[in-house]
């Protein structure tokens, strides 16, 4: 007696699926990806003549002192008021349009940090950007 055996199917897996999530995935990537285009501009700045300034006038560097109490004093004069404004006033008077100056913040280890962060903000608005806190060693 001869009996016929059954045919064995292939098993094969289907990929049709797998392929359409990866496009719909690739797809969703590229369609939320935001890209950014960062510009530059060619200024050329204009040229003048200046006379001479005096250089005893002349300031070499903005040092911000904060006491433990939260007083201000900039380059060794006491400020009346311990506010954003007066301290603008006063740094705006020593720099004058000069914003290339380093702008040193010396704190008491008592001082409040908020009065240090105002000093920050205001170095910001006025475009200081040469900032840097003064520390004294360990073991001093």
């Amino acid at each position: 007696m001869k009996f016929q055996r059954q045919r064995r199917e292939e098993i094969n897996i289907n990929l049709t699926p797998l392929i359409d999530v990866v496009f719909l995935l690739l797809i969703f990537f590229m369609i939320t990806t935001t890209f950014t285009q960062e510009s530059h501009l060619s200024i050329s700045l204009p040229e003048a003549s200046t006379e001479a300034r005096d250089m005893a006038d002349e300031v070499e560097f903005i040092d911000v002192v904060v006491g433990a109490e939260g007083q201000f004093s900039v380059n060794g004069q006491p400020l009346v008021t311990s506010d954003a404004l007066t301290l603008k006033r006063a740094i705006l008077k020593l720099a004058g349009e000069q914003r290339d100056l380093p702008f040193v913040i010396t704190a008491d280890a008592n001082a409040r940090h908020q009065a240090v962060v105002i000093v920050m903000d205001v170095a910001g608005q006025l475009g200081f950007s040469r900032l840097s806190i003064a520390t004294q060693k360990a073991g001093d």
